[in-house]
């Protein structure tokens, strides 16, 4: 047993190589399978205001791509404003660029296509209507560089919906 370099969990580890370049990092099935959209346990991420600081070149990458992830919460916020990384170690965490995965309110991975529930009723701005609680919204796309939207037709209209007020069907 080996320590993971994002956690520091004594634990099996899984070399994770980071793409585009074949440096790998070495974690544990929990880190491996968060990187991929798994559920990980509350609070987990947070280890990486630690991993950030590694030597290892691939680790502060995959740190740099996941606090990018979960920016909009203070902690990783924070932690990605004390975050430097040299030019070219930044080209490469760039490179890939940070994966959005979009999830819906009760954290089940959304894909393009799915079919969604409202949970809420939403009054849409320029539509003159409310989209009712309930309300299916079939056939969804994922907006690329948000995870908190997705876009669907509700009453022959197009629009923007927050992964928050909706459940996968």
């Amino acid at each position: 047993m080996a320590e993971c370099e994002i956690c520091g969990a004594d634990a099996a580890l899984v070399d994770v190589t980071v793409a585009p370049k074949t440096e790998v990092a070495h974690l544990c099935e929990t880190c491996a399978g968060g990187i991929k959209g798994e559920a990980v346990p509350e609070g987990h991420w947070q280890a990486l205001t630690t991993s950030m600081w590694s030597e290892n070149d691939a680790v502060k990458v995959l740190s740099w791509r996941l606090l990018n992830r979960y920016k909009s919460e203070a902690w990783a916020s924070d932690a990605l404003e004390m975050l430097y990384l040299e030019p070219e170690v930044e080209d490469w965490a760039k490179a890939a660029g940070p994966e959005v995965i979009h999830r819906d309110s009760l954290g089940a991975v959304l894909s393009s296509g799915d079919t969604v529930v409202l949970i809420k009723d939403l009054p849409v701005k320029g539509g003159g209507f409310t989209a009712k609680r309930g309300t299916a919204v079939r056939g969804i796309s994922l907006v690329q560089d948000n995870a908190g939207h997705i876009e669907g037709r509700v009453e022959g209209q197009r629009i923007v919906i927050l992964t928050e007020f909706v459940k996968k069907r």
